[in-house]
């Protein structure tokens, strides 16, 4: 859509008028110098041709408009546009070179201010490496706690005193995970993410009330105060929680007692809970009827006791003796279960990819003298939840066994799965079978290079609460120790949505949030800067909500603290109930079979609403997308309140006199490659992106606040677009 120009209109308009006052003046000089005859004679010639007149008028005005306008963009329009790209380049980290326009002299600027950049990323890039080499220690250290933190068995949250999350570990985030009410859509993410209130997931007097103990205790200057309590969340779940404080910084060699923020240790105890309730009840069971059948017992041996006793009476006695002691022992039997699962539940162990533990194993393995072995068929896909020293333990003195006994030099070990198990074999082409049938050291104490530990094969087996066999196979002539291994569960494991770089260790920590504090004024008021976003974009079946269409997908991704995490995004297909339209699919590349068995959009609108939380909405051309989540409002019942900024309408605002606004024109504008382009997720980091270039440049033209943005925004000529 092109823009229309007042300054075109306003100069047609002057040059008209000055042409017709000058045509008016000079009739009205040559009229007064004509004698009457002469002036009958002009009007008699002039009056058939008026409208001819008017017409040459009107069309010479034409022209005059066509040159001004060129006039304008060629030696007005392209220094204006000069000065808003040179405007990008100065406000932000944009690498590119300026496109010569207009005339000569803006040409040859242009060329001078390419030059002026490149000579500027020459210094910069000097002067990066002088800041690298100066902050070396610095991120080092930096880096050294982002790999303790993202490492961690245990779930670490650690949040400012307003309840704000700024550092949270992997564990925590599959942790809260397991704990989401929507798990096949927002997957936890509307509980946890850098920014959010940890309030949505704890009581908030709660979490006071362990605040204000840790406190007293460190005016008292007790040494490490900490506060424990256990806690039921919204999903049900409980949670035995360690508090910890964050203190102030110490001033000359003395410990502070401000505390800037607390640290949360989270463990999920509710498979415990249950275990230990569980036992109580077979237990309490046990006690009670054993007491019964004690005193039956009891009462029949008395009773057999008598010499004078009939048969049949005798016979009746042994079968209630017979029956209780029966009894007695299912119900020992029932316990003894109970409690080794419990005592189970007590071993540490661990999500592993069933690749990682037989590349560990093949490795132990060879490093003993004489012994080789190799992988023969693993399955990549399988998660097994081990204990992975003591199972390593097992294999390799399994595998020197067979070496000793067997005479065999050579092993292989497969992986897959059955059933509900993962299923590793140590295989082995025997020499010898009767001498690899004579195999029996279930109960064998493992045995490494001479030493003996007090484990065995079944010690280790039942810590995984699996099996362990030998078998002769009969197609291949192999014999093999088969181990059965529990199988990590399904949401325990990683959310392979979240999208993030390969090769990089995700950020989930923001200490600058430590400055943070509520604010008691407006979000009107408050700086771009301080507040937190939810940058999204939907795709549809058409541009015509209100009629019809459906969002067949919704993605998002946050802004907090000035930046982007990458880690922390929404991206979800929905199911429209109806038929994708063919001319649509090239645009956004999502076939029909792509969103069948895909939520509804009356399950993803609450999720993504969670996920937004109390952030300020971003979208580029808002007024489409927000159109689309209010003509469901009825529908689901979720209403989208919060505030909303559009990049479209903050570009127009710091670069009027750009042709173009679109995404693409941006992108590209601000050097960004758009990577997903059509895709909901992919258009939202686009749309991130630029929207913290956007923030530099209104900063630079006074425009601080998101009052201040808003009010500019609706000043533009696209804030009149509706749908």
């Amino acid at each position: 859509m092109r823009r229309f120009d007042w300054r075109v209109a306003i100069g047609v308009a002057v040059i008209g008028i000055i042409c017709l006052l000058w045509l008016l003046a000079t009739g009205i000089l040559i009229w007064s110098t004509l004698e009457e005859t002469g002036r009958d004679a002009v009007a008699a010639t002039l009056a058939p041709s008026l409208e001819l007149l008017i017409l040459m008028w009107a069309i010479s005005l034409g022209a005059v408009g066509i040159a001004l306008r060129w006039l304008v963009a060629y030696f007005m329009t392209a220094p204006a546009r000069l000065a808003e790209d040179a405007q990008v380049l100065l406000g932000t980290d944009v690498k590119r070179q300026l496109r010569p326009s207009g005339s000569i002299e803006n040409r040859n600027l242009t060329d001078l201010i390419n030059q002026l950049v490149q000579q500027r990323e020459t210094l910069r890039e000097e002067m990066d490496v002088l800041v690298q080499e100066a902050a070396h220690n610095t991120e080092l250290e930096k880096n050294r706690l982002a790999a303790l933190m993202s490492e961690l068995s245990k779930s670490v949250v650690v949040c400012n005193l307003d309840g704000r999350i700024l550092l949270y570990n992997n564990r925590a985030r599959r942790q809260f995970q397991r704990l989401s009410q929507s798990p096949k859509v927002a997957a936890g993410a509307e509980l946890i993410g850098l920014g959010r209130s940890i309030y949505g997931l704890f009581d908030q007097k709660l979490l006071n009330h362990a605040l204000d103990n840790i406190q007293q205790r460190l005016q008292r200057k007790i040494t490490s105060p900490s506060a424990q309590f256990v806690t039921t969340t919204p999903s049900g779940q409980l949670l035995r929680v360690q508090m910890a404080p964050v203190r102030a910084v110490q001033v000359e060699n003395r410990e502070s007692t401000e505390m800037t923020g607390f640290v949360l240790l989270t463990e999920n105890i509710t498979h415990e809970f249950e275990a230990l309730s569980q036992q109580d009840h077979v237990l309490n069971t046990l006690t009670e009827r054993s007491r019964a059948a004690i005193a039956n017992m009891q009462a029949a041996l008395d009773v057999l006791e008598y010499p004078d006793l009939q048969p049949d009476m005798q016979a009746s006695l042994l079968g209630v003796l017979r029956e209780e002691t029966q009894g007695l022992g299912e119900r020992v039997h029932e316990l003894k279960s109970t409690t080794a699962n419990g005592f189970m539940s007590h071993w540490s162990l661990e999500d592993m990819q069933g690749a990682d533990l037989v590349a560990a194993v093949i490795n132990r393995i060879n490093a003993r003298e004489g012994l080789t072995a190799s992988k023969s068929s693993v399955d990549t896909s399988v998660w097994l939840k081990v204990e992975s020293f003591t199972l390593l333990e097992a294999i390799t003195y399994l595998a020197e066994l067979i070496h000793q006994e067997c005479e065999v030099d050579m092993v292989q070990v497969r992986l897959g799965m059955i059933e509900n198990h993962g299923q590793l074999d140590l295989c082995w082409t025997p020499k010898n079978n009767e001498k690899d049938s004579r195999l029996n050291c279930e109960k064998d104490s493992i045995r490494l290079g001479g030493e003996k530990s007090s484990l065995t094969i079944q010690d280790v087996i039942e810590r995984h609460d699996g099996a362990f066999w030998f078998e002769h196979e009969a197609v291949g002539n192999q014999a093999l120790f088969r181990f059965l291994l529990p199988l990590a569960k399904p949401q325990e494991l990683q959310n392979a949505s979240i999208s993030m770089n390969e090769g990089s260790r995700p950020e989930f920590y923001d200490f600058d949030l430590f400055q943070v504090s509520e604010q008691t004024r407006s979000l009107e008021d408050c700086k771009l800067t301080e507040l937190s976003y939810t940058v999204f974009d939907t795709e549809t079946t058409g541009l015509d909500p209100a009629n019809g269409d459906e969002i067949i997908q919704v993605g998002a991704i946050r802004i907090v603290n000035g930046k982007l995490l990458q880690q922390e995004n929404f991206d979800q297909l929905v199911d429209p109930k109806r038929t994708i339209p063919a001319a649509t699919i090239p645009i956004h590349g999502i076939q029909p079979e792509m969103v069948e068995g895909q939520p509804v959009i009356e399950e993803v609108l609450p999720a993504f609403h969670a996920f937004v939380g109390d952030t300020v909405l971003v979208a580029h051309n808002a007024a489409f997308d927000m159109r689309c989540l209010q003509v469901k409002e009825a529908h689901t019942g979720v209403v989208f309140d919060q505030p909303v900024l559009d990049t479209l309408l903050l570009s127009a605002v710091v670069h009027p006199n750009q042709e173009s606004h679109g995404l693409d024109a941006i992108a590209e504008r601000f050097n960004i490659n758009i990577h997903g382009r059509h895709t909901a997720l992919g258009d939202a980091m686009a749309t991130a992106e630029v929207f913290l270039h956007l923030i530099h440049l209104l900063d630079e033209q006074g425009i601080h606040t998101m009052g201040q943005a808003r009010a500019a925004a609706q000043k533009t000529f696209y804030a009149r677009l509706k749908y």
